[in-house]
């Protein structure tokens, strides 16, 4: 027998400002990091185990959290579609597809890529979601990809990168637009933790054939990295999705996403100092030129 939960609250002028923003920056901070130690893990587990592994931490983390709290209950038929869809995009194609680029380009480099995510946020919300969508969305559009391809250019021609890294971080970047778009139809009727919980559940069916590999995986790895990978199933994915979840409640889908731009800087950072790891110059330039794009589908017309 299955209980119901209140959904996630919707946005009211007497929602205090400080909490939206301080979940908004716990999640920068905490998908930050998962780039790091996504590329950290990289040399010994592969990209199928990881995803999988990370996400049994989440889905039993949350699980064991929704049980205790008694808000556990199934999406109704109309939640289905959206969930199966957001879940097998934004948590498993998108872990699979993050993953393997990162074996192939730096940490910095594939969070920089991923920022053309946000403008395909906001051409979407403005088709499906009804948002405000006009020229500056497209002039942004235009300059985000061209980014992608300079950020292509220098991982291609550097050491540590090629185009099919490349490729694949942009594939992460369309899956992660797929999901906070799905994520902000559901909000209204069913809360951000067992919305998580739920997404999680299909990126973890949709990961299912690396299971074998996985069981082989683990006892070769160390202790250390078995601590690395249990970080990242309960904070960038069990913790950070929920506030993520919860601060988007409070924003429109692509106001909100802009805000990932920051994400970058933050793992380069992070990325320098765990990793002495720092990505080509010129890709610094193509990523400058993302963030500008997102800025530039912000924009209103007079």
């Amino acid at each position: 027998m299955t209980t119901t939960i209140d959904p996630t609250p919707a946005p009211t002028a007497t929602t205090p400002l400080w909490k939206p923003l301080v979940a908004c920056g716990i999640t920068l901070v905490l998908w930050a990091s998962a780039f790091v130690g996504i590329r950290h893990l990289g040399d010994t587990v592969p990209p199928g185990s990881l995803s999988l592994g990370r996400l049994v931490v989440m889905v039993a983390a949350l699980g064991v959290y929704l049980a205790l709290k008694g808000g556990f209950r199934l999406p109704t038929r109309k939640e289905w579609p959206l969930i199966a869809l957001g879940g097998a995009a934004w948590l498993g194609v998108y872990n699979l597809a993050l993953n393997e680029s990162e074996r192939r380009i730096d940490a910095a480099t594939a969070a920089l890529i991923v920022q053309v995510g946000p403008i395909v946020v906001a051409l979407l919300a403005g088709l499906v979601l009804k948002e405000t969508l006009h020229r500056w969305v497209l002039i942004g559009t235009g300059v985000g990809f061209a980014g992608v391809v300079i950020i292509g250019r220098a991982s291609a021609n550097g050491d540590t990168g090629d185009w099919i890294g490349v490729a694949l971080s942009v594939v992460a970047a369309l899956t992660f637009a797929i999901g906070v778009l799905t994520q902000k139809k559901l909000l209204p009727t069913m809360g951000a933790l067992l919305l998580t919980f739920w997404y999680g559940a299909i990126g973890l069916i949709v990961c299912l054939p690396w299971s074998g590999e996985l069981v082989s995986t683990i006892p070769d790895i160390s202790v250390a990295n078995l601590g690395w990978l249990v970080y990242l199933g309960l904070f960038p994915s069990a913790l950070a999705f929920v506030t993520w979840a919860y601060a988007l409640s409070h924003s429109d889908a692509g106001k909100f996403a802009q805000t990932t731009f920051l994400v970058p800087f933050i793992t380069a950072l992070m990325a320098w100092l765990l990793l002495d790891e720092v990505p080509p110059a010129l890709a610094f330039v193509g990523g400058a030129m993302c963030i500008a794009g997102v800025l530039i589908t912000r924009r209103q017309p007079r």
